[in-house]
């Protein structure tokens, strides 16, 4: 009698988890259909984050009112590509609209050093019916900073072309240096609100069944991410004390809270833990803002970006950390996604069924910078000073 009263308990409470995920399944689905207001369990935040502030008033009109409307979202796929790359971005551009984009219909803009070939537009077009857009970037955004000297620079891509990967290439310092401080400033990108990087020869594992951008906007997110890896040191060498020195010299562009701690450990220790910017989503607010461009100006004046690699995924990481806080950060859980290096692949059941992938692509669950940022809070501008002011311990 006991037993068939425990298996009875049992089966009721199999049935009711059973029920509850229906229910849970449905709530989903019905929000995602909507494209409104997304949530799902494992990833979203609450809806209670607060505007960019870096303690400057004036600039606060730039980030996109949260309506929570169904009006038109001002964003883009955005991607810096070469001719070369036709076949890579067609790849991609499948996939991202097999995976999202043939429901929402955002433009693409492709940015590139040359002209396009007509090869070359004819072979994106006929990937999507979405609107597509071509430019040629502005000459002086491309080219050796007015910084650095062409001997130096020489002399520092021969010392460094054996010590890691493009350590010889002036074309991908061209690169980054662009990414970090240039392509924002795009004429094709001046009305839009949000940009979506995307890049060739890259997989979207995962269905979207609602709108990134309109989530961010709801939610007032400032950047998103897939995949946080660590950088390779030797190519930031001396970033964070560059860094450093600018967060003391314009303590009047820091926010009163930041996620700094997440980049830097208590003993002011650079953790090399970056946002993987090949995939981000971005209100381009922040970096049109006073505080970025500062930053960025104070980078290229140091000629990190051509006499080390300083990367354009830690220069935003480290301006994300020390300018956002925590909840303007958001860790898109169930974009399963790869880029050669990394590969992210959910693993929460609500995610995994709309996900093809392997299996053993779980690093962001291994990630020793997920894991951090899971765990690290906010910490107020005096401690972030504090951080700021203590000696360098990642150069000794």
């Amino acid at each position: 009698m006991a037993n068939t009263q425990v298996k009875r308990l049992m089966l009721l409470l199999i049935v009711a988890l059973g029920v509850a995920s229906v229910y849970k399944y449905i709530d989903y689905v019905n929000k995602a259909a909507a494209a409104e207001g997304w949530s799902a369990s494992g990833g979203a935040p609450a809806s209670n984050n607060k505007y960019y502030n870096n303690n400057n008033n004036n600039e606060q009109h730039l980030f996109t009112n949260s309506t929570g409307d169904n009006s038109p979202m001002r964003a883009a796929m955005v991607a810096l590509v070469r001719n070369s790359e036709l076949d890579g971005m067609r790849a991609t551009i499948r996939q991202v609209e097999d995976r999202f984009n043939r429901r929402f219909g955002y433009p693409y803009v492709f940015i590139n050093d040359e002209d396009f070939t007509e090869e070359f537009k004819e072979g994106i077009r006929a990937m999507t019916k979405a609107p597509v857009h071509f430019g040629k970037l502005p000459p002086e955004h491309w080219g050796l900073s007015e910084h650095v000297t062409e001997e130096a620079v020489q002399e520092a891509l021969k010392r460094n072309k054996d010590r890691y990967i493009y350590g010889g290439s002036y074309s991908y310092r061209l690169m980054c240096r662009y990414q970090s401080g240039f392509v924002h400033k795009h004429p094709l990108l001046k009305d839009l609100d949000y940009y979506w990087r995307i890049e060739p020869g890259v997989s979207y594992f995962c269905d979207i069944p609602y709108d990134p951008f309109r989530y961010m906007r709801d939610n007032r997110l400032v950047y998103g991410f897939t995949i946080s890896p660590m950088e390779k040191a030797d190519t930031v060498e001396t970033l964070w004390e560059t860094t450093r020195k600018w967060i003391l010299q314009n303590p009047d562009l820091l926010p009163d809270k930041s996620f700094i701690r997440w980049a830097v450990t208590d003993n002011s220790k650079y953790t090399m833990c970056h946002f993987w910017s090949n995939f981000e989503i971005v209100d381009l607010s922040f970096y049109r803002s006073e505080a970025y461009e500062s930053y960025f100006q104070h980078l290229d004046r140091a000629g990190g970006f051509f006499y080390e690699r300083w990367g354009d995924a830690p220069v935003h990481s480290l301006a994300a950390a020390m300018l956002l806080r925590k909840d303007q950060l958001h860790w898109f859980e169930d974009i399963g996604y790869h880029h050669p290096g990394y590969a992210h692949c959910p693993n929460k059941p609500d995610m995994v069924s709309r996900c093809v992938c392997p299996r053993s692509s779980d690093y962001m669950y291994r990630s020793v910078c997920n894991r951090r940022f899971g765990r690290t809070e906010d910490v107020a501008k005096s401690r972030a000073l504090e951080l700021a002011g203590l000696p360098d311990k990642a150069a000794k």
